[in-house]
C-alpha cells in the first residue's frame, strides 16, 4: 500500500481526495484510538479515519486541499501520542527504551521506601523513596492524562493520574508508589507482547531479497528486484532465497515454500514449474523467468491482504467498541455515587468511600475487554497467511467458523484443470499403439487441450508417429487427417454418428468411456472404427482426503456444482466422496444453488476458482478462491483465497476460525468477569489500588498473550 496517495477527486465533498497512512508511537489500545478518533474528525478536510492498534498505524483520508499531513501530525501530538508517515523514519526514534529506564527507576525507589519503612527508618526518607517511585513511574501516563484532558476525555491515563493524587491527598504514599510502579511495569509488559504480534506480520516483509542475480546477453549482474520486468531471467543458486514469482526455464532443485505454503517437505522444481518469491532454493541452481513484478507477487499479495484484512472489523469487535463507549463513562458515575452517597446520606467516612471510588476509577478502562477482539483477529490472519490462507478481515474469519455447508466447483478446484488420457481401449483387431499413435499423428499439430493430453500420453509411452498430412479441424466434432495414405478420423460420437461409423461396437466402447467419468474420443482409419480413448480432467491428489478432513469438521453437505454434464461429473463426486452433484449450471443457476443451500442448510461456503464462479463467490456466506489458478475476477470477489491451490488448508482454515472464535469469547469472558468481580471488591472494600491495577493491566496481558496462540495453531 502506498502511503500516501492523491488521486482525483472521488467525493462530491472532495477538491482533491487523499489517503495517508501514519504509523503511531503510543497507541496501544482501543482507548487510544478512540482518544485519536475524537481529536482528528473535527478537522476540516477529514472523510474517513482507521486506527490499526496492533500494526500501530492510523489511515487517514482527507481534501488535501483542505488539509496537510503535518497538521495531522501536529493533531496526533496533541494526544501525547507520536505520528510519522510510514514511508518516512521518525525524527526522534520511538522512546521504548526510555520507558523501560523510567520503570526500573521507580521499582528501584520503590523498593527503597518499602525498605526503609520496614527497617523502621526515618518517614521522610521513606515518603521521599515512594515520591520519586510515582514521578518516575507517571512520567508517560501523566503526559498521556494531560493530553487526553485537553480534549475532554477520560482514559486510563487519566484515571490513573486521579486515583494516585487521591492516595496522595489520603497521605497512603507507600500505596501511591506501589500503584504507579505496577501500572508503567504493566503497560511496558502490554507494550511487550502487543510488539510480539507486530513482529508477526513485519516477518512476512523480510522474506524476499532487495537483489537479484540478473542473467544479461553478456554476463550476469545483481540489480534490484523493484525494477525487475517480466521475463526477466533470474539466476537462482543453491541456498538463496528467491526474489520474484517465476517459471523455471533451466535446471533443477528441491524448494523450500515453508514461508509462504506452509509445507514442511520441499518441492522438487524443473523447467515449466512456478516458484514463489520469498521461497528458499535447495541444492540445485536454477534460472527463472520472472512472471510477477514485485508488487504482484503471491507474497505481496499475502502482505496487502493481512495489512488491510483489519478494516473490515469482525462483528464481535464491532459489540465491544459499542460496548465499550458506554462502560466507561457509567463506571465513572458510579464512583462519584461512591464517593459521595454513602457519607452524604448515611454519615459514613468519606476517607474510606472516597478511597474505594479511587479503586473504582482505576478499574473502569475497558483496555483488555477492547483489545481482546482485534488482537485475535490479527493473530489469526498472520497465522493463517503463513501458511497460505488469506482471510480478508475479521468479519469473514467469524463467518467461517459458523460454515455449515460447502459448494465447490468441479474444473480448477477439485480437478486440476489439465486433461489427460484415462483409458484406451482397442477394437477388435487393432491394439492400444495403434490407437494412440493414429490418432497423435493427426493431433500433433492441433492447439486443442484434448489433442494436446493425447500426444502427451503417446511421447509418454515412447509412440513413435509421424504428423499427418492433409489435416482438417472439424470445429465442436474432432478433426482428421492422412496417415500413411489412409484417412484417420478421430472425434465424438456425433462425428461418427453423422459419418455413420457409430455402429454397436463403438457405441458401447463410447459408453463404457462416458460410465466412468472421462469424454469418449473415436479413433478411425479408412472407415474402420480402431477403438475410443478415454480424456478427462484429473482430480487434485489431496482432494479426497480434503473432503473427508471437511466432514469430519461437521461441514455436511459438501458439493459439487459444475457446468459439466453430469454423466463427466458424477463419477469424480463419487469417488472424491461427496454428499451431491449438481450439474450443467451457468453462472446464474450457481447463484440459485449457493441459495437454495443457504435455506436449507445455514451459512455457506462456496470455493472457486474461475470467472464464472464469481457470482456464486459473491453471494456465499464466505467466497473462497483458488489463489494461484484463480482469476483475477474470483480473488476479488472471494473473502478467502488458498494462495497454493492446496484444499488440504480449507479444514484447517475452518479449525482456525473456530478457534479464533472461542479464544474471542474466552478473551472477553476473562475481562468482563474480572470487571465485574473487581468492581464489587471495589464497593465493598475488598479491593486496593494496587489490586486494581493488576487486575485492568494484567488483564490485557492475559488477553494478548491468550491471543498469540492461534499463530500457532494448526
Amino acid at each position: 500500500m502506498t502511503p500516501a496517495v492523491a488521486t482525483a477527486s472521488s467525493c462530491a465533498r472532495c477538491t482533491l481526495h487523499a489517503e495517508s497512512v501514519f504509523r503511531v508511537e503510543g497507541m496501544c489500545c482501543g482507548e487510544e484510538a478512540a482518544i485519536l478518533q475524537r481529536r482528528l474528525t473535527p478537522l476540516t478536510g477529514v472523510e474517513d479515519i482507521f486506527a490499526d492498534i496492533v500494526g500501530q498505524r492510523l489511515h487517514v483520508k482527507y481534501d488535501a486541499a483542505l488539509l496537510s499531513t503535518h497538521v495531522i501530525v501536529e493533531a496526533v501530538a496533541e494526544t501525547g501520542m507520536r505520528a510519522w508517515l510510514e514511508h518516512e523514519e521518525p525524527l526522534v526514534p520511538p522512546s521504548a527504551a526510555a520507558r523501560g529506564v523510567l520503570v526500573l527507576i521507580s521499582g528501584l525507589a520503590l523498593a527503597a521506601g518499602l525498605g526503609i519503612q520496614a527497617l523502621g527508618g526515618p518517614a521522610p526518607m521513606s515518603v521521599s523513596a515512594f515520591v520519586v517511585a510515582a514521578l518516575a513511574g507517571a512520567v508517560f501516563p501523566g503526559r498521556r492524562a494531560l493530553a487526553s484532558l485537553r480534549i475532554r476525555d477520560l482514559d486510563i491515563n487519566v484515571l490513573m493520574l486521579v486515583a494516585v493524587v487521591g492516595a496522595m491527598i489520603l497521605r497512603e504514599w507507600a500505596e501511591a508508589g506501589t500503584v504507579v510502579f505496577l501500572f508503567a511495569i504493566a503497560q511496558w509488559l502490554e507494550s511487550r507482547s502487543m510488539d510480539r504480534a507486530r513482529a508477526a506480520i513485519r516477518s512476512l516483509m523480510s522474506l524476499t531479497p532487495d537483489v537479484a542475480r540478473v542473467r544479461t546477453d553478456e554476463h550476469e549482474e545483481t540489480q534490484p528486484v523493484e525494477g525487475l520486468g517480466l521475463g526477466t531471467i533470474l539466476i537462482i543458486r543453491p541456498g538463496e532465497k528467491i526474489p520474484l514469482d517465476g517459471v523455471v526455464v533451466l535446471g533443477r532443485s528441491d524448494v523450500n515454500q515453508a514461508p509462504i505454503t506452509g509445507e514442511s517437505l520441499p518441492i522438487d522444481k524443473g523447467p515449466g514449474d512456478d516458484v514463489f518469491a520469498g521461497t528458499i532454493n535447495g541444492h540445485g541452481a536454477m534460472e527463472v523467468s520472472v512472471t510477477r513484478r514485485r508488487r504482484d507477487t503471491t507474497l505481496a499479495r499475502i502482505i496487502h491482504l493481512v495489512e488491510t484484512a483489519q478494516a473490515q472489523r469482525a462483528p464481535a469487535q464491532q459489540f465491544i467498541d459499542r460496548f465499550a463507549r458506554w462502560y466507561t463513562p457509567g463506571v465513572i458515575v458510579l464512583a462519584v455515587l461512591v464517593a459521595t452517597v454513602p457519607p452524604l446520606t448515611m454519615g459514613m467516612s468519606f476517607e474510606t468511600w472516597f478511597y474505594r471510588a479511587l479503586v473504582l476509577l482505576v478499574v473502569a478502562c475497558p483496555c483488555a475487554l477492547v483489545i481482546s477482539t482485534p488482537v485475535s483477529i490479527v493473530s489469526a490472519l498472520a497465522g493463517a497467511a503463513r501458511r497460505g490462507v488469506l482471510v480478508k478481515g475479521g468479519i469473514h474469519l467469524e463467518r467461517l467458523a459458523a460454515v455449515r455447508a460447502m459448494a465447490l466447483d468441479k474444473t480448477g478446484t477439485l480437478t486440476r484443470a489439465s486433461l489427460a488420457v484415462t483409458d484406451v481401449i482397442a477394437a477388435a483387431g487393432s491394439s492400444e499403439a495403434e490407437v494412440l499413435g493414429s490418432a497423435s499423428a493427426v493431433e500433433m499439430r492441433s492447439e486443442h487441450p484434448i489433442a494436446a493430453a493425447i500426444v502427451r500420453e503417446s511421447r509418454g509411452r515412447h509412440l513413435s508417429f509421424t504428423a499427418s498430412s492433409d489435416v482438417r479441424a472439424l470445429p465442436g466434432l474432432g478433426a482428421q487427417g492422412l496417415v500413411d495414405g489412409q484417412m484417420v478420423l478421430c472425434g465424438n460420437a456425433r462425428l461418427f454418428r453423422e459419418r455413420g461409423l457409430l455402429g454397436p461396437t463403438a457405441e458401447a466402447l463410447a459408453d463404457r468411456i462416458t460410465a466412468s467419468g472421462a469424454s469418449p474420443v473415436l479413433i478411425a482409419r479408412d472407415s474402420v472404427v480402431l477403438g475410443v480413448i478415454g480424456v478427462a480432467d484429473q482430480e487434485r491428489d489431496v482432494a479426497a482426503d480434503a473432503i473427508e478432513h471437511l466432514h469430519r469438521e461437521g461441514i455436511r453437505p459438501i458439493v459439487m456444482l459444475t457446468g459439466d454434464h453430469e454423466s463427466a461429473a458424477r463419477p469424480i463426486a463419487a469417488r472424491l466422496g461427496l454428499d451431491g452433484v449438481r450439474a450443467g449450471l451457468l453462472p446464474h443457476e450457481k447463484v440459485a444453488a449457493i441459495q437454495a443451500l443457504r435455506r436449507e442448510h445455514g451459512v455457506v461456503a462456496m470455493v472457486g476458482d474461475g470467472v464464472n464462479d464469481a457470482p456464486a463467490l459473491a453471494v456465499a456466506d464466505v467466497g473462497i478462491a483458488m489463489g494461484v489458478i484463480g482469476s483475477d475476477a474470483a480473488l476479488e470477489t472471494a473473502d478467502v483465497a488458498l494462495m497454493t491451490d492446496e484444499l488440504s488448508k480449507l479444514a484447517y482454515a475452518i479449525r482456525l476460525s473456530r478457534a479464533t472464535v472461542r479464544n474471542i469469547r474466552a478473551n472477553i469472558a476473562i475481562s468482563l468477569v474480572l470487571k465485574v468481580a473487581f468492581v464489587a471488591l471495589a464497593v465493598t472494600g475488598l479491593a486496593t489500588l494496587w489490586m486494581a491495577v493488576v487486575a485492568d493491566t494484567g488483564a490485557s496481558i492475559i488477553v494478548i498473550a491468550n491471543a498469540m496462540r492461534l499463530l500457532r495453531h494448526d
